[in-house]
């Protein structure tokens, strides 16, 4: 009989993945929401202008059938309007489904698991495998055995022909304890993140949404949380992170210090840290009265002893600091090289591309070690 079976590789012409009109649509509609920061009718301003422009839509499907889909599927809701005309807003599935992109995004195709620790770096009972082995030992249990690694000793010590496993075969693969992280992520909101025709505070909403879903889905046990700082500084929930939007502000970094300071010391994990995304200079001080001391001129003497110091703080308090400065500035720069110093932490000079990995990079060092 003929064998027409043949081995090898096959190429044909790339063929994107079906999309319906809706799920095409709501991939632009996300994108949309998170630059508008949730103005549901800009969003769709523009979804209608590109739509013209890019003829995203036909005769059997329209922005308009788009719109009723959404509602139909919950992503947005009857909401009245400033002006108390009717109108709608987006739901908490919308809020989830923004994340979720902007986690597919920034962190690519990371397999999410349920475990949610961080490793540290002393070895024992635990269920991360570091690749190492060593013999089995009275009280292991039968579950860290590594079957393969075992046989093949038992090949070598006792031969083929007369299989024989004894206990001096059996080996068992190293685990790591785990330990929790708490961190806060610091968003510069000055009027500097939108400023010289640059959209940087989408960015870094992107990047704190992505952080919130990564944590969230592959370490539950991890604490987020997010704090916003301007002329003063405040936390903000995950689900108001697609609403951020810059202020009128000068640039507090002392309030938004001392603001995750004060949260990570009723955390009771060991490893805490904080992030902080600027990209402006310290600017704005409160004083005991209440009053702000402001100095448009930036890097002013006495603001940047305040912030030094509560980098000092910090390192006292075994929190690092690691800063994301988007911005080039060798003045910025020089100020940020004394701040770790003060902090013994880390920075990174970055654009805007890069951010999310930069971050994702740095979350996942730091859970490898243990901060002390």
């Amino acid at each position: 009989m003929k064998n027409d079976f043949k081995k090898g590789f096959y190429f044909k012409t790339y063929e994107a993945p079906f999309q319906s009109p809706f799920e095409k649509l709501f991939g632009i509609f996300k994108e949309l929401i998170t630059h508008t920061s949730g103005d549901f009718d800009e969003a769709i301003d523009w979804l209608r202008e590109l739509d013209k422009e890019y003829k995203l839509t036909d005769e059997n499907y329209s922005i308009d059938d788009f719109i009723e889909d959404l509602k139909k599927k919950g992503y947005i809701k009857d909401e009245a309007k400033d002006d108390g005309t009717p109108g709608f807003g987006i739901t908490a599935k919308t809020e989830r489904a923004i994340r979720q992109q902007a986690l597919d995004q920034i962190f690519g195709n990371l397999k999410r698991s349920g475990s949610g620790n961080h490793k540290t770096k002393h070895a024992g009972n635990g269920d991360e495998h570091t690749g190492e082995f060593r013999e089995f030992n009275f009280g292991d249990g039968l579950e860290r055995i590594s079957l393969t690694e075992s046989l093949r000793n038992a090949q070598i010590n006792n031969g083929v022909e007369s299989f024989m496993l004894t206990e001096n075969d059996l080996v068992v693969e190293e685990t790591q304890y785990k330990a929790q992280m708490s961190t806060v992520l610091m968003i510069d909101i000055s009027h500097s993140m939108i400023l010289y025709g640059e959209d940087r505070i989408t960015p870094a909403k992107k990047v704190a949404m992505a952080l919130a879903e990564l944590i969230t889905t592959r370490y539950p046990k991890d604490t987020l949380d997010i704090l916003v700082f301007g002329n003063d500084a405040w936390t903000i929930p995950i689900k108001d992170l697609p609403y951020l939007q810059v202020g009128p502000y000068h640039t507090n970094t002392v309030a938004g210090l001392q603001l995750a300071m004060d949260i990570l010391r009723r955390k009771r994990n060991t490893n805490k840290q904080i992030f902080m995304i600027t990209d402006g200079k310290p600017s704005c001080v409160r004083e005991r009265d209440g009053s702000y001391y402001m100095n448009s001129n930036g890097l002013d003497d006495y603001i940047v002893d305040k912030c030094y110091t509560q980098a000092q703080q910090a390192r006292k308090l075994h929190i690092p600091i690691t800063t994301f400065m988007i911005a080039n500035d060798p003045y910025l720069q020089r100020f940020v090289n004394h701040f770790t110093e003060a902090n013994q932490g880390k920075a990174f000079y970055t654009g805007l591309k890069g951010l999310g990995e930069m971050i994702f990079e740095d979350y996942e060092t730091n859970r490898k070690k243990r901060v002390r």
